[in-house]
């Protein structure tokens, strides 16, 4: 297959991109990666042919704190400045990320298949759940239930809005009001953190985490035998702020190491204990007995794999969401408000008992029930 892959430049959202053009390169495929600037030279420098997916600079038209409008609106405005890209390639398929709409848009104006992209568990409502978001486990019992009909109905409002949104959005480059929606589904998560529910989407597929890294350096340990605590800041903008000096101060004097994993603006001075900079967060898991995370599916889903227990210290978006999922999973401690004394219990708490570690080794043994993404996406076109 000819693949174009469409993703935005947050690294949560674009490194599973470019992971999956690596599981398409490997099996035989031809995939070319529209995404953002930072990661156009990554992407080339990995062996994947990457083009600057146009259209993704806010105008002065769009308004930004509507996510409805931010999300629709500037979908419709990146499918047309996609156009003449995808016309360019000709690809057989196209994969667009979830929150780059546009990638989808674009294949449907051309009559190419397509496939989404959710780097993170499906947040479709369902009939059977409370809100995403809520961060709280389906009801039981009447008032259980009686509690999600509410909470739904509360937030069915904003879907429908949406929904209008991305119609008017959708008629205003050419296409039918109503969204026929994606060929297949990819759900990029470890099964263990996806919700059980009713109204399961036949198109949707969980394929496991799509991980890469966007370095091969390795930053060693600090030197000694206690515990080591990884730290890795949220690289979203709404995750929590000064995680690691959070983490620093709370752990001084705690009988254990920390090795932070830090993308941009590592500290120039850390305690003799600690190290912070960029380095590969695989190879820091293999001796880690704990993160220390803002909850982000990328990171977290490492964590998990890896079969390390995690302290997550939520901040926006979807984080309050996974964060629970984890936490009722049995692999980490929640840490909600965030101070240096939280933290250091947490921390404590999760290195006394090893039933954080089995809980984690338990959600990387899920894996052993998901698809292959690329014959996922090969299926479109049998």
């Amino acid at each position: 297959m000819r693949v174009a892959v469409v993703a935005g430049p947050d690294p949560g959202h674009a490194f599973p991109a470019l992971a999956l053009c690596l599981a398409f390169n490997e099996a035989g495929d031809d995939p070319v990666l529209f995404t953002g600037t930072r990661w156009v030279q990554a992407a080339r420098a990995a062996g994947i042919p990457a083009e600057l997916l146009r259209g993704l600079a806010p105008r002065p038209t769009d308004d930004d704190l509507d996510a409805g409008a931010r999300i629709h609106a500037r979908a419709a405005h990146i499918s047309t400045e996609l156009l003449p890209d995808l016309r360019a390639i000709g690809p057989d398929l196209v994969v667009s990320d979830i929150l780059t709409a546009g990638g989808g848009m674009a294949a449907e104006r051309l009559g190419i298949p397509w496939v989404e992209l959710s780097p993170h568990p499906l947040y479709a409502a369902s009939k059977g759940l409370p809100p995403i978001g809520s961060g709280l486990a389906p009801g039981k019992g009447v008032r259980g239930r009686l509690r999600d009909t509410l909470m739904r109905a509360a937030t069915a409002r904003s879907i429908r809005r949406g929904e209008r949104q991305r119609s008017d959005a959708r008629v205003g480059v050419g296409l039918p009001a109503k969204d026929p929606g994606p060929m297949r589904r990819l759900i990029a998560t470890l099964p263990a953190l996806e919700v059980p529910r009713p109204d399961w989407p036949a198109e949707a597929y969980v394929v496991g985490p799509l991980l890469w890294e966007p370095t091969n350096e390795v930053l060693s340990p600090p030197d000694g035998i206690d515990p080591l605590v990884m730290v890795a800041p949220s690289t979203a903008f709404t995750g929590a702020e000064g995680m690691l000096e959070t983490a620093l101060s709370g752990l001084d004097g705690a009988g254990v190491r920390v090795i932070a994993s830090v993308l941009d603006g590592a500290p120039t001075a850390v305690p003799p204990w600690a190290r912070a900079g960029l380095g590969r967060q695989d190879v820091m898991l293999r001796e880690a007995s704990v993160v220390v995370c803002g909850g982000g599916h990328g990171m977290l889903a490492k964590a998990l794999l890896a079969g390390v227990p995690a302290v997550v210290i939520p901040g926006g978006g979807d984080q309050w969401e996974l964060a629970n999922r984890a936490a009722r999973q049995g692999s980490a401690v929640v840490v909600r408000p965030p101070s240096a004394q939280a933290l250091r219990t947490a921390v404590e708490q999760v290195l006394a008992s090893g039933a954080y570690a089995e809980s984690a080794q338990r959600a990387a043994r899920s894996m052993e029930n998901v698809a292959d993404p690329v014959e996922v996406c090969r299926g479109v076109l049998r």
